[in-house]
């Protein structure tokens, strides 16, 4: 189910069954409103509420509203009713037993109780809202009938859609048409009165539009309801109509899908087809049951004075926050309706987002994406040959594009199909070179305020000066908390934006100079080329459901072609002056930087400017090495050129220059040839496996990552961990993901990184849910065991005789039952035993081998392993990992700790360290960090560890090592920097060393091994702290934020964590001394 799509068959259908109210709001206006009316509505008649709207498409668009003033709560909340609810809470001085549990005699009985409390139930939320109204001047009904008095076909609707359906129904009205929208409010309890009451009495035709699924259903929810409300009013003669009106049922907006006017017109065309499909869909085209409706998308209500804007960003640039800046500017400072909703998919940053702001001098029913643009702003220049963004423009319209190149270069540098659009739409063209002024005012990245400026400049909604004003203002509240530097620097960037604006004249025709590359290489597989690349390029809508898995399973390896282009700036490799450790390769998030040795002789076949240098180390004699970045791949985050420990010294004074053996520099001057060496550097064989001794630092970085150019954001601390993992064990590794960071990288559409290696092996991977992963992960390891025992059992048959055939094998068949797979080697050579045995069973018609043949796989070793973050381990989660744990299997989990709910948007959670501010702790978190391996170090047999790459990677690559050898559960917590911690994340890896020496992340292993050979399993790999925890923390703004807001509280919980830091590290010495 998609997160945000709250009016889902789990999320309404489901909660109904439970008793509670449910009140449906549609508007932003509605959602603010009905949670008031809700609440007076419960206290009044003791049933129990749930106000929903829809997630996404109400719950994140900005709205201009009315606001609800104290005295208008006051007078909807009255105090007697509040008091008769308190008196009925539970109370020593009242007795009382609730909860009992009761036997079949009186269940029954005591559930009909209730039933006089829903009968008047809706009666009294008509009455709150008609009380609402009195207040505040805005009416609501139980079932609101928007349309024509006589009208002949009447949609049904509830939540967002019901607005589109509204103004569509406003403008065929007004051409004559005889159709109306019946929006519900108040879905439990169903009032077939109400809803009958509501229906014009001409209505020949409903059909009952729901936002779900329910497969094998007569039909969904509503729909049903809605039969039934007919039904029930006709036989008690409620009905206004003499006649028993059509009825159809139809499903729209799965997923958050748009839902337009021109897919309400197609609804209201086939209420009136002589022949009308039922069950139908609308928005998308079933070739495949046929269930959709044909829809025409030029048709648009029109909205003469109203002025649309999009907004093309890169996540995390600030551009979204800063549009949210702009809705509220010109919803404050004018007398403006103003509405803004924002597009983006689940990556983590540096994916496209797409701004769609809307105002004009009338009130906004528009929950849909803008299709005729008076403004576009392109806000990453790599956008221009990726997507048609002026598809949307009117002509005459603005295009604002923060370009490299000045107004009378950029003309070369565009498509021919985007110069084209700009020359037959008129469009006025400005760019601004707003990353190198953003870089000059010590912006970085952040090119936000930059370009906000001159959106208002160019579009005179405001005056510039007073523009100006409340842009700064809105700086003031939005970074002031960062610092009165960061604050400075971006009224400095208001200032200078206006004069670096430049308009571009441009000629009657494109330069013929570039085209619009494809969105995926020719290569790629076919599936790629049909599915992957639409929605590369935005048009995922356009795909009908031939195209989709019909069982969810997509294909791994994917995003090798997507080639984002984000980065300003990559690494450039200095072989001179590189030790050849493997850092670089280690640290980076995306795999976008690599290491390998080869043989010399294919250098005869490499382009002009690859890079090499003879291999260090004695295993390497006579082989070549290169350190090779993907330029189309990575981010730029810069973290392998901080950790670099290469330093390039000047020959003469033998001082260090600044420089290392890989430096930044600018993407967009290397990038052509760089692509072709990253091509040639891929087609380079691989080591061969078997003799890459894994367990070092650089042995580990040998291995192809079989994690690659993911969606996490530049610099993340967690994916490093997930590469790794792939990189030891990848080949044969099955991964259950908790939802998180890591389940939205892992597995977000529209490509995948987890691949494979050459002989096309690779981790197998799939995410359950939050909460039950470490059972889900369970499920797979005792999968596995099951089928290796059947395979052994069989495989035993085999030399015991049962088959002749096989008989002249039994060297082979003894070998696969007697091999060691503790180590790779060992790993790879049963592979190439069963290998062999599948070979020779396949020819053979026994039983015996018939049986063995899709068995014969699970004889080679099988690595299961859980993998989350810290609110599914330590919090939601985690009752289920510590049962598999404590269950003795041999299961692995992978805890990513970042200290917080990174995913869902800073929560924390019970790792989040005392002091630290977050959400539901913005007074800094009164509590220790959770302890989960000393926890789990209590059952005496699970293997644990705490690791920390930046801090000792060595460590960490064996604690993985060790996990995955020894013979039962084991836990490793990684500690991994995080964007919500608030640093600079180039310098994630510096973070992590910092943490692990104040002692707040020790690192150690528990090893219950080393038992057998009589040593402490607990050993200690931190020394002593060096440093106060507090001296640390206050790096993180997520501590200082807390020194500005209430330096009180940040001094006593920063000197109690100082202490009990320092005691949790001297108790760790003692256990590991005994």
């Amino acid at each position: 189910m998609h997160e945000g799509d709250l009016l889902s068959n789990i999320g309404l259908a489901i909660v109904a069954a439970t008793g509670f109210a449910l009140l449906a709001a549609s508007t932003v206006q509605e959602a603010q409103d009905f949670a008031l009316i809700a609440q007076a509505a419960t206290l009044e008649s003791r049933v129990p509420f749930v106000h929903f709207f829809d997630g996404f498409r109400t719950s994140h668009e900005v709205q201009k509203i009315e606001m609800l003033t104290a005295d208008t709560m006051r007078a909807m909340l009255p105090d007697a009713l509040v008091n008769a609810h308190r008196a009925r809470a539970l109370s020593p001085e009242r007795p009382m037993i609730r909860g009992t549990a009761q036997n079949p005699d009186v269940y029954f009985q005591g559930r009909e109780t209730v039933n006089r409390y829903y009968r008047v139930c809706p009666a009294i939320v008509q009455r709150c809202m008609d009380r609402f109204a009195e207040l505040t001047g805005r009416a609501y009904r139980l079932f609101e009938y928007v349309g024509a008095p006589d009208a002949e076909r009447v949609i049904v609707i509830m939540g967002s859609g019901a607005d589109p359906a509204h103004e569509t129904v406003e403008q065929m009205v007004a051409r004559g048409e005889k159709v109306g929208v019946v929006k519900v409010r108040l879905y439990r309890p169903f009032d077939v009165r109400a809803f009958v009451t509501a229906l014009p009495a001409t209505v020949k035709a409903l059909a009952v539009l729901d936002r779900t699924k329910e497969p094998g259903a007569i039909g969904e929810p509503l729909y049903a309801d809605v039969r039934t409300a007919v039904g029930e009013a006709q036989s008690e003669k409620w009905m206004q109509t003499a006649f028993y009106p059509r009825i159809l049922g139809g499903r729209y907006g799965l997923g958050s899908k748009e839902f337009t006017p021109a897919m309400v017109k197609a609804v209201f065309d086939n209420l009136a087809a002589a022949a009308p499909k039922n069950h139908f869909t609308i928005g998308i085209h079933d070739d495949v049951t046929h269930s959709s409706l044909e829809y025409d998308p030029s048709y648009q209500v029109e909205h003469r004075e109203r002025f649309e804007c999009m907004f093309y960003g890169l996540g995390s640039d600030g551009t979204v926050g800063a549009n949210k800046n702009s809705i509220k500017i010109i919803g404050e400072d004018t007398n403006n309706y103003a509405q803004g909703y924002f597009v983006y998919d689940s990556k983590k940053a540096g994916s496209i987002t797409v701004s769609h702001l809307r105002f004009g001098p009338t009130p906004i029913r528009s929950p849909y994406l803008c299709t005729k643009a008076d403004f576009v702003a392109c806000h990453n220049f790599s956008f221009v040959e990726k997507y048609d963004m002026l598809a949307a423009a009117k002509t005459g319209a603005t295009f604002l594009l923060a370009s490299p190149y000045p107004a009378d270069q950029v003309w070369s540098h565009l498509p021919d199909e985007l110069a084209r659009q700009i020359i037959d739409k008129k469009i006025r063209f400005y760019v601004i070179d707003a990353h190198a002024l953003a870089e000059s005012l010590g912006l970085g990245a952040r090119i936000n305020t930059i370009m906000q400026t001159c959106f208002f400049a160019i579009s005179g909604v405001l005056p510039t000066a007073e523009a100006v004003g409340a842009l700064k203002k809105a700086i003031q509240k939005t970074y002031g908390r960062k610092g009165e530097e960061v604050v400075q620097s971006n009224f400095k960037a208001v200032d200078a934006a206006v004069a670096a604006l430049q308009e571009v004249k441009y000629p009657d025709r494109p330069a013929g100079l570039k085209r619009m590359p494809p969105a995926v290489p020719g290569h790629a597989p076919a599936f790629v080329q049909k599915v992957t690349a639409a929605i590369l390029r935005q048009e995922g809508d356009r795909l009908p459901v031939s195209a989709m898995p019909e069982d969810g399973t997509w294909p791994t390896a994917t995003t090798q072609y997507e080639k984002r282009n984000i980065a300003v700036d990559i690494p450039y490799w200095r072989p001179a002056v590189c030790i050849q450790c493997g850092t670089c390769s280690l640290v980076c998030p995306h795999a976008a930087i690599r290491i390998k040795v080869y043989d010399p002789a294919v250098l005869s076949r490499a382009p002009r400017e690859f890079k090499s240098a003879d291999a260090k180390g004695k295993e390497f004699a006579g082989l070549k090495f290169t350190v090779q970045v993907a330029p189309e791949d990575c981010t730029g985050c810069g973290a392998c050129v901080f950790s670099c420990p290469a330093k390039e010294k000047d020959p003469a004074t033998k001082q260090e220059t600044g420089r290392k053996a890989i430096n930044m520099g600018p993407q967009i001057a290397v990038r052509e040839h760089e692509v072709e060496n990253y091509d040639f550097f891929l087609r380079i064989p691989d080591p061969d496996p078997a003799k890459i001794n894994r367990a070092t630092v650089k042995g580990s970085q040998l291995c192809r990552p079989l994690f690659e150019y993911s969606g996490a954001c530049a610099g993340c601390g967690e994916t490093p961990y997930v590469k790794l993992l792939t990189q030891l064990f990848g080949d044969r590794l099955m991964i259950a993901n908790a939802t998180g960071c890591s389940s939205i990288y892992g597995g977000n559409l529209p490509t995948t990184p987890y691949c494979t290696r050459a002989d096309g092996r690779g981790p197998v991977w799939s995410n359950s849910l939050f909460e039950d992963n470490a059972e889900f992960g369970y499920g797979m390891r005792l999968a596995v065991d099951k089928f290796n025992a059947q395979a052994r059992e069989l495989l035993a048959k085999l030399i015991d005789g049962g088959c002749p055939s096989c008989a002249g094998n039994m060297e082979l068949l003894q070998a696969i039952r007697d091999a060691d797979q503790s180590a790779n080697e060992g790993v790879e050579a049963q592979r190439a035993r069963v290998a062999e045995l599948q070979r020779l069973i396949a020819a053979c018609d026994d039983p015996l081998c018939r049986a063995l043949r899709p068995l014969a796989e699970y004889l080679v070793r099988k690595s299961v392993w859980v993998l989350g973050g810290d609110g599914w381990a330590y919090d939601i989660g985690y009752g289920g990992l510590d049962h598999v744990l404590a269950s003795g299997v041999k299961i692995k989990a992978l805890v990513l700790d970042t200290e917080v709910y990174s995913n869902t948007g800073g929560q924390a959670s019970k790792s989040t360290p005392m002091g630290a501010v977050a959400r539901f702790a913005a007074g800094g978190k009164p509590s220790m960090k959770k302890d989960l391996g000393m926890i789990s170090m209590t059952y005496g047999n699970i293997y644990v560890a705490n690791v920390a790459l930046g801090a000792n990677p060595a460590q960490t690559v064996r604690a993985f090592m060790e996990a995955e050898n020894y013979d039962g559960p084991a836990l490793i917590v990684a500690y991994s920097h995080c964007i919500a911690h608030g640093i600079d994340m180039e310098k994630g890896m510096q973070n992590q060393k910092e943490v692990v020496a104040c002692g707040h992340f020790p690192l150690y292993r528990y090893n219950p091994d080393l038992r057998k050979e009589g040593k402490n399993p607990l050993q200690l790999d931190s020394k002593p702290p060096t440093m106060k925890f507090s001296e640390q923390a206050l790096k993180e703004n997520r501590f200082r934020i807390l020194t500005k807001s209430d330096p009180e509280a940040a001094r006593r919980l920063l000197e109690e964590a100082d202490k009990l830091t320092a005691a949790k590290f001297e108790l760790l010495q003692k256990l590991a001394a005994l």
